[in-house]
């Protein structure tokens, strides 16, 4: 269920970049741009690429190296994958705590023309790391109760 509310997020936050890009070369066209276009279409661009990152994540379409795991056995390529996932999860959890800090150290910058808070960008790292922690964690379970072959 969480997936399909990302999914429809995504696509939300994607078909208001594109509504808002469009109405922006209108308006500037027609000699009245909107000053304060690109400021929102970089806010909402910025939360679209960390929904995106975590819907990949679920998908396993991230980059990743395979060749040590492809030439072990299955039991130590299972040892691994939970290795990796874990040193993840610790990673994610460390970075989660700055990020915050910094969302809250930015609330009080103000960014661009609509004097939008900076924290509003940074809180996507804080919503980011947080939603990859949950699939990391889901992919941890999964791993740990999937049989060796």
């Amino acid at each position: 269920m969480l997936r399909r509310v990302e999914f429809a997020f995504a696509a939300l936050l994607l078909c208001a970049v594109v509504a808002l890009v469009g109405l922006a070369a209108i308006t500037r066209a027609t000699g009245a741009p909107i000053i304060w276009s690109v400021e929102i279409a970089q806010l909402i661009f910025l939360w679209l690429c960390i929904v995106a990152i975590d819907l990949g994540l679920q998908d396993e379409r991230h980059f990743g190296l395979q060749l040590l795991q492809d030439n072990v056995r299955p039991g130590i390529r299972k040892i691994i994958e939970i290795v990796n996932i874990v040193v993840l999860i610790l990673l994610l959890a460390f970075l989660l705590r700055y990020a915050w800090r910094n969302t809250i150290v930015m609330h009080a910058r103000l960014d661009g023309a609509l004097q939008i808070p900076g924290s509003y960008y940074h809180a996507s790292m804080v919503a980011g790391f947080a939603l990859m922690i949950r699939t990391l964690l889901v992919k941890l379970v999964a791993t740990l109760s999937r049989k060796v072959a």
